[in-house]
């Protein structure tokens, strides 16, 4: 493959907004770094490839419904993607430590990935100044959205990797829950 494009989400915490669901279908693969919230929020992701999902720490047996269980069981804590020009590594950041050294952390444990994807903070971030690179799509759902639903989406060719970030209006949907408090 020459070039791939990766859907990258996170906190959705049960609502996929249905802009970003749009956005995966024209993906070849997605990539959903936690607080998943049920099978519902995995069922709408529908890229043309894989879809890779870790566990958040939201992702527990009481947030997520009954009859959902097992695949809330088979998450795992950690993935990886091998893209061209590179390895993807995915997990919710939540393990990590705070948030002031989390990039700094991340960096070090995945030394050997062209970009580490984590969630968490529900804050949109592209740090790609130094290598690995640390994308935080922001959330992809209703809750703490800090300006709207966000994802990320990357172009990976094997020279060069490309991010576009992505934030929808709020104003668009007045039903969303504009909460904005902390991790």
């Amino acid at each position: 493959m020459q070039s791939v494009r990766v859907a990258i989400l996170a906190d959705t915490h049960g609502f996929l907004d249905p802009r970003i669901a749009e956005v995966v279908a024209g993906c070849d693969h997605a990539v959903h770094a936690g607080d998943i919230g049920g099978r519902a929020v995995v069922q709408s992701l529908r890229p043309r490839g894989r879809v890779l999902l870790v566990a958040g720490n939201n992702d527990t047996p009481r947030h997520w419904p009954t009859a959902d269980q097992d695949l809330l069981e088979a998450l795992p804590e950690k993935a990886s993607l091998a893209l061209p020009g590179g390895l993807l590594v995915v997990e919710h950041g939540h393990r990590v430590g705070p948030a002031r050294r989390r990039h700094e952390r991340l960096r070090a444990r995945y030394a050997d990935a062209r970009a580490v994807v984590c969630g968490h903070s529900h804050r949109l971030v592209c740090d790609t100044g130094t290598a690995p690179w640390v994308l935080n799509p922001g959330a992809a759902g209703r809750t703490r959205t800090f300006g709207g639903p966000s994802c990320i989406v990357l172009d990976a060719g094997r020279r060069n990797w490309h991010c576009e970030t992505l934030r929808y209006s709020l104003s668009e949907d007045p039903g969303r829950n504009t909460n904005n408090g902390t991790e």
